[in-house]
């Protein structure tokens, strides 16, 4: 029978139409005089291989992002970047141009959309430029979506971008990360076309990165100089309690951190943000939240949203957010759990074992590249999550070891040493949990444990990198692990069509050489050939 939702479920959905990305300009709001949605056009041009920005879509896109905006208020926009600061930057420019007879009007056209040009001079370049050299260009990353930061005073339209030198080096993360994900995804097709998969035409990582931070009284934190300055204590005797007892972790939310929570939550959910998990920590006053995956260059910008708007809401709440990653000596400290994958763009996750691991040959060869990258670059792996305030939390309390590692679990670990061995012929089973009690299910169980703190472990159909800082912006974390798995791509890429290539070789080496026997000596063999099968 079908069941007509009741007034619980409409509320619900009423709640979820007011929230959900409504600060966000998608595609079906961009629509082009004859009726054709402009965004999908657009997108169709710049992927690999394919024409560039058409000048007209790009203008059309631009008219529809500008009306969509005004409609709600904005009266400036600004290219949103991620300089090598560790924050964000911006700079806002009107929409009003003056017409000449004492009247404006709200102008914005596609190089305005595409192109900017902030100051270059201050921000880091790795002392590649002289400090005078003041020109740096954004560009705009059509695969981050355009969104309103709404402020009690004003709207203003946001467009995510790439920032570069006027000489063409990148003086951001953004760059790079988009760089590496292009990599991988190229290495990572080769790959695939010797296991039969023709369909795919593009290979994508996927991130989810659980932020862990502190929240403290701010009126509290207001007296501490060192929490004002720093972000962590610096000097102080111990609270009375601890974590001994670790009994704040999942505990009962308290009313005013549930109250941030949920205005957290919404604050996202019109932002496009899909958060989805928040608890309590382990440490007193530790929580987090974690959203669903996203295309890793979407997941990286929307972190730095997350913990700029952290920050804010947290003020208004009386309440100050410490992201430091070891704000208190004794107990935990915070990091960022990055649950990383990859996946076609046919929706294949290419880290799903199934239910047989050691029978699903392109799993295993995508697994193997992905541990011998970390093998071969666990240095630099180690120095992309290296700064003052994560070395002082890595290997203390619960926080993964300062030594880069992989756990793969008793199931793979099984399948990996059967391989060593020999060709694998079966996998461990998770099985079943009987409670013993009728009134409660039988579990399905995983076929392994998971791991809490290794600093890059596998947890079921994706691996999970531990050991990132919670302060730290995740694009550079993420471009050196995409990096080293697309070496390691390659190589296997590269062993496998020069095996192939021996083997032609060989092949036609056998049929050129193939002996020659002399006219007499077959006329002679042919005779006794004869002479044998008549006797």
């Amino acid at each position: 029978m079908m069941q007509v939702p009741g007034a619980g479920q409409q509320c619900v959905n009423t709640a979820l139409e007011r929230n959900i990305s409504n600060w966000v300009c998608n595609g079906a709001m961009l629509i082009t005089p004859d009726g054709q949605e402009v965004l999908p056009l657009l997108f169709q041009r710049v992927q690999p291989g394919l024409e560039p920005f058409d000048p007209q879509i790009v203008d059309a896109v631009a008219h529809g992002v500008k009306e969509w905006a005004l409609a709600h208020g904005a009266t400036h926009y600004t290219h949103w970047f991620v300089p090598m600061t560790g924050s964000t930057a911006e700079k806002h420019d009107s929409f009003l141009v003056p017409t000449g007879d004492s009247h404006t009007i709200a102008e914005f056209s596609g190089r305005n959309l595409v192109q900017g040009e902030p100051d270059a001079s201050s921000f880091p370049s790795g002392g590649i430029r002289a400090t005078f050299e003041a020109r740096g260009y954004t560009a705009w990353d059509v695969t981050s979506p355009i969104f309103l930061q709404v402020e009690p005073n004003g709207v203003t339209l946001t467009i995510p971008t790439a920032y570069v030198s006027f000489t063409g080096e990148a003086l951001d993360f953004k760059i790079p990360l988009l760089r590496s994900q292009d990599a991988l995804g190229k290495q990572a097709l080769r790959v695939l076309r010797w296991f039969g998969n023709k369909d795919a035409t593009r290979v994508h990582t996927a991130i989810g990165p659980e932020q862990e931070y502190f929240l403290v009284d701010r009126r509290l934190a207001e007296q501490r100089p060192d929490l004002l300055l720093t972000g962590r204590t610096l000097f102080g005797a111990p609270s009375p309690k601890g974590q001994e007892l670790e009994d704040q972790y999942f505990g009962p939310i308290r009313e005013r951190v549930l109250a941030f929570m949920m205005d957290l939550d919404r604050e996202l959910w019109r932002l496009g943000i899909p958060a989805k998990t928040r608890h309590n920590e382990v440490a007193p006053a530790q929580f987090e939240m974690a959203p669903v995956y996203e295309p890793t260059s979407v997941g990286s910008d929307h972190n730095m949203i997350v913990m700029s708007t952290m920050r804010k809401l947290a003020l208004q709440h009386g309440l100050m957010l410490l992201i430091h990653e070891k704000p208190f000596a004794g107990i935990n400290g915070s990091g960022k759990h990055n649950n990383w994958s990859m996946a076609t763009d046919l929706g294949e996750n290419l880290l799903d074992p199934g239910k047989d691991p050691h029978a699903n040959a392109q799993f295993l060869a995508i697994l193997l590249a992905v541990i011998r990258g970390v093998n071969v670059h666990a240095d630099l792996l180690r120095a992309a999550i290296a700064d003052a305030g994560n070395d002082h939390r890595l290997g203390a309390n619960e926080a993964p070891p300062a030594i880069v590692s992989i756990f793969l679990g008793s199931q793979l670990e099984d399948v990996i040493a059967q391989i060593e061995q020999g060709p694998a012929s079966a996998s461990k089973d998770g099985g079943s949990l009987d409670l013993g009690v009728s009134s409660l299910p039988e579990l399905p169980r995983d076929a392994t444990d998971r791991n809490r703190t290794s600093p890059f472990a596998f947890t079921g159909n994706k691996f999970e990198f531990r050991a990132v800082g919670s302060s730290a912006p995740i694009y550079w974390p993420q471009t050196v692990l995409n990096t080293a798995v697309a070496d390691s791509l390659k190589k296997l890429a590269d062993d496998l069509e020069e095996r192939l290539e021996e083997r032609m070789r060989s092949a036609r080496g056998a049929r050129c050489t193939a002996p020659m026997l002399p006219t007499a000596s077959i006329g002679a063999s042919t005779r006794r050939s004869a002479t044998e099968r008549a006797r």
